[in-house]
């Protein structure tokens, strides 16, 4: 096959011309369809009417992970807001709360944990073992502690303490 006698699709030139020659006969006689791809009414539009309004069907379409996330803010936003007036009437109420107030309802807690403490307490001296330890013999301890301060100055005042033992 010669390439310089063939068309792209490698189909020699005399069946290529064939085929257009066939194609143009199949089509001569019908009409050519031509569809507008746009309008334009340039007629001014009046200033008023008469022409009721007419109703126009919503056909917008929502994904479902949209409108889980749109779902899922506000359940998130209205939590958020229960939480932060919780917060604040707490907070409004431990300002409102006098000393007596206070005592009362801390009182039991403090009771509560000096029970646990002494509990634990004989407990663990019911659990360590008992050991005495005796010494026999002189025992002598002196202690004596010489101290010596010293302070100078009137605005920036240093003071030195000698601690000898």
């Amino acid at each position: 096959m010669d390439p310089l006698n063939s068309t792209q699709s490698d189909m020699p030139e005399s069946e290529a011309a064939a085929e257009a020659r066939r194609l143009l006969e199949e089509w001569a006689g019908k009409p050519v369809r031509h569809h507008p791809t746009s309008f334009r009414d340039d007629t001014e539009p009046p200033a008023f009417g008469i022409t009721p309004p007419v109703k126009q069907e919503d056909h917008r379409i929502v994904p479902a992970w949209a409108a889980g996330i749109a779902v899922a803010s506000i359940g998130v936003g209205a939590g958020v807001t229960g939480i932060g007036c919780g917060a604040w009437l707490v907070l409004q109420g431990l300002a409102s709360v006098s000393l007596a107030g206070v005592l009362m309802v801390t009182l039991p807690f403090a009771g509560l944990a000096m029970a646990a403490a002494a509990i634990g307490g004989v407990i663990n001296r019911a659990r360590s073992a008992v050991t005495t330890t005796i010494y026999e013999g002189p025992v002598t301890q002196k202690t004596e502690i010489n101290n010596h301060s010293t302070t100078r100055g009137m605005f920036f005042t240093r003071t030195r303490n000698d601690i000898h033992s």
